[in-house]
């Protein structure tokens, strides 16, 4: 008699898993809480508890329909704190036959469970089926092409899903909607308060036990507002589809002083867990621009997201692990300015995004990309160091989903395999998209001088720094020819400038330069 264990990872928490299907009812279904999962980067006490109060919840739900569960919390004595060791330990425990493991979200676990193949019992990796596509999928997909682009691999998901296509073609006669989707937000436009879910005795007890364990990690718990259940990751989509996605597309790239979450949904980390599907919410996206309820910009704006650019990522980080991860383009090595932890500084914008960030484990995607991400890229921030930083603080950060992003877009460090150029940019973008400027001591219409905005100068700075390698980028020349026409004297200023800022720029060492890096050095084979 066939006696598995299944193991599910923190990410992994729905009845539809692969892992599942087919199980013999013998089987014992093992979900672990190690201490190596939660330290291997500073991670968010946020993000932790979710995970965990997440994972309590779901045991309940499975051993209501009958499973054999073994929850192992954090502070059993008995647990060895390391996920493939734990699940060792109880399949020897429970006398199972195989370790049954779905894919996990980390090549560093991939590898690891791949290796442990023919051991005794022998691990069996099974693909996870959640997602629209497969590494393999992605893998055919790009064979051949030089560049892999997000835009191609998009409509093609359109076609074979057939999401927001009308008679063959695309829904209103475009792809892509983003040239409507960058209005900055109006003076008067009142922003709906999102939900606030009920935090159970199961969840209670989680975030006291993460203060204990977790307290000195960057974030506060005061403000912890995520779904730990199905039924609240619905209400939260419920919430979106109502009160929000009608004024997405606008102004999903607007940043304010006061609102964290303006119209964005929130749903990825649900999304991530496995209490909500891609599928279903794409599918009620689309429903809801067929009910007239949402305009097609907003509707195709979110569906991008999630259809395209969330596929996309996935597949590129798997077919390109383990040697994407080394990547450093740009060949920088700076460490991460030291206020990224503690928020003080200065500059407007970076303040109120790592605020936000500490309160509430989240900022949204322009925060990232053009304010912690574009002064990071400007200041020549090494890969390692911003990718440990954006993995350990959001509460959405899984790494086959943060690395690509941060690595590739944010960074430009794979040499433009994601992006067509670098997303850099002055503070003239900051003041255009957001209202932190007006409250900033700097003045992003100046270039030189003390009230000087810093990114203006950075901006030119790292345009200059790396002109042998991005001047012949057809979408960066005329910028370069703005730059060509500066006169020296401009030039040597703004350098100057630049440099006496950086001079003054606290800096730390990567944090991940630990245990979670090693096997990396080491190719091997991508595994898709």
């Amino acid at each position: 008699m066939s006696r598995p264990l299944i193991l599910l990872t923190g990410d992994q928490l729905s009845h539809e898993m692969s892992s599942l299907r087919d199980a013999p009812r013998e089987a014992v279904i093992a979900l672990c809480e190690v201490a190596e999962e939660g330290r291997y980067v500073p991670h968010h006490p946020q993000k932790i508890a979710l995970i965990l109060a997440a994972m309590r919840h779901f045991a309940g739900e499975l051993r209501a329909k009958g499973w054999r569960v073994h929850y192992s919390a954090l502070d059993d004595p008995d647990n060895v704190q390391s996920l493939v060791g734990e699940a060792e330990r109880l399949s020897a425990l429970y006398e199972c036959d195989e370790i049954r493991v779905t894919r996990p979200g980390e090549w560093r676990l991939w590898r690891t469970m791949q290796e442990r193949r023919d051991a005794d019992p022998p691990w069996r990796v099974i693909e996870d089926e959640r997602f629209f596509t497969t590494p393999e999928d992605f893998a055919a997909w790009s064979r051949g092409r030089r560049a892999l682009r997000l835009e191609p691999f998009y409509r093609e998901m359109r076609r074979r899903t057939g999401l927001l296509m009308e008679a063959g073609g695309p829904a209103g006669g475009r792809w892509n909607y983003d040239a409507d989707n960058r209005k900055p937000l109006p003076g008067q436009l009142e922003v709906p308060r999102p939900p606030r879910h009920r935090r159970d005795a199961i969840t209670r007890a989680v975030l006291d036990q993460v203060a204990e364990h977790f307290g000195d990690h960057f974030g506060d718990l005061e403000g912890f507002h995520w779904p730990v259940t199905r039924r609240q990751a619905m209400v939260d989509l419920r919430h979106f589809l109502g009160h929000l996605l009608p004024h997405f597309g606008h102004y999903q790239d607007a940043i304010s002083d006061d609102e964290p979450f303006l119209f964005h949904s929130r749903l990825s980390a649900a999304l991530n867990l496995g209490l909500i599907s891609p599928r279903e919410v794409c599918d009620a996206a689309e429903a809801a621009y067929q009910d007239g309820l949402a305009p097609l910009n907003a509707v195709e704006g979110f569906i991008r997201q999630i259809l395209g650019w969330r596929e996309y990522v996935r597949g590129l980080y798997w077919t390109r692990m383990p040697d994407y991860k080394r990547a450093n383009h740009l060949g920088t090595t700076r460490g991460l300015p030291a206020f990224y932890w503690t928020g003080e500084t200065e500059l407007r914008c970076l303040r109120r995004a790592i605020e936000m960030t500490r309160q509430n484990g989240y900022a949204h995607h322009i925060q990232r990309l053009m304010v912690t991400g574009n002064f990071a890229l400007l200041c020549d921030v090494a890969p390692d160091a911003l990718c440990d930083w954006y993995l350990a603080v959001y509460a959405d950060a899984c790494e086959w989903v943060e690395l690509p992003n941060t690595l590739g877009m944010v960074l430009h460090a794979d040499g433009g395999l994601m992006g067509s150029k670098p997303y850099c940019a002055s503070g003239k973008y900051i003041d255009r998209m957001s209202d932190h400027c007006a409250r900033c001591r700097f003045d992003p219409r100046q270039s030189l001088g003390e009230d000087a905005c810093p990114f203006n100068s950075l901006y030119w700075r790292f345009l200059e720094r790396h002109a042998e390698r991005l001047s012949a980028n057809p979408r960066m020349k005329p910028i370069y020819g703005t730059l060509a026409r500066m006169s020296e004297a401009r030039r040597a200023a703004l350098r100057d400038q630049a440099d006496a800022f950086l001079a003054g720029l606290a800096t730390e060492p990567a944090y991940g330069r630990g245990p979670h890096r090693e096997g990396y050095a080491d190719a091997g084979e991508p595994p898709a």
